[in-house]
């Protein structure tokens, strides 16, 4: 078999054209060989702009963001409660305008949608964007003379929901490496490189960089090397093993 190393975001190892080795997240015992999947969008309420005062009553876009947001926010966080897996939702990047005294001519935010399955993704989706319409409709619906303003929304992100079976091989042999540290192998579910193998039916598994860590994407996330170099060696040995250089 041959293989090929390189790098994008993360580390992922390509074992032949038929399995695929990703490392994401702390520590050396897990194995995800599930994937979460997302989708990610930018939304961009646009507008003529114009000055605090001397246009004051003239349409501005980021109240209307805040009030589509909020009907988001509101009718998202209704469903979460009651879906049968897992569903999260965040906007995770908001801004636009030019000064504190200028009515902005644009508004934007991005958005992270999650789910374990493929059905409560899509119900989540179909909330977002009619979440987005409401608010929108709604704001523009009690202007005066004003313009009406628009809205332009892009997917930027897509990551499809998926299992690699924990009967294939490469879960095993994963597993197989993890006992072989004394270490006890637990499988979970994350949201990476694997997702899009294991959506076409590609047996694939992400394994951890090593070492300790919390409080991730927060201003106090800490990684502490504790043995991380030993997910190096998992890393390595699944893959010979799972090449079948060693039986």
């Amino acid at each position: 078999m041959k293989f090929i190393l390189f790098a994008a975001c993360f580390l992922v190892i390509r074992i032949s054209f038929a399995q695929a080795l990703s490392i994401d997240s702390d520590g050396t015992g897990g194995i995800s060989n599930q994937g979460t999947g997302s989708i990610r969008y930018k939304v961009t309420v646009l507008g003529p702009g114009g000055h605090s005062w001397g246009d004051f009553g003239l349409v501005n876009p980021h109240h209307a963001l805040g009030k589509m947001i909020h009907y988001f926010s509101d009718n998202a966080a209704q469903f979460s409660a009651v879906a049968k897996t897992k569903t999260s939702f965040n906007v995770g990047k908001i801004g636009g305008g030019t000064s504190v005294n200028s009515i902005p001519f644009e508004s934007w935010m991005e958005v992270d949608m999650r789910s374990e399955d493929d059905e409560s993704l899509k119900k989540m989706d179909s909330i977002f964007n009619a979440s987005m319409q409401k608010g929108l409709e709604e704001y523009n619906s009690n202007r005066k003379t004003s313009p009406a303003l628009t809205v332009k929304i892009d997917q930027i992100g897509f990551r499809p929901s998926g299992v690699t079976s924990t009967e294939t091989s490469l879960v095993q042999r994963s597993m197989a490496s993890i006992q072989s540290f004394g270490i006890k192998p637990t499988l979970f579910i994350m949201s990476g490189n694997a997702n899009w193998p294991i959506s076409k039916g590609i047996p694939a598994v992400t394994l951890g960089w090593g070492g300790k860590s919390d409080k991730a994407h927060s201003l106090d996330e800490w990684w502490l090397d504790d043995k991380g170099t030993d997910a190096i060696k998992l890393a390595l040995l699944t893959l010979i093993s799972e090449a079948g250089f060693i039986k």
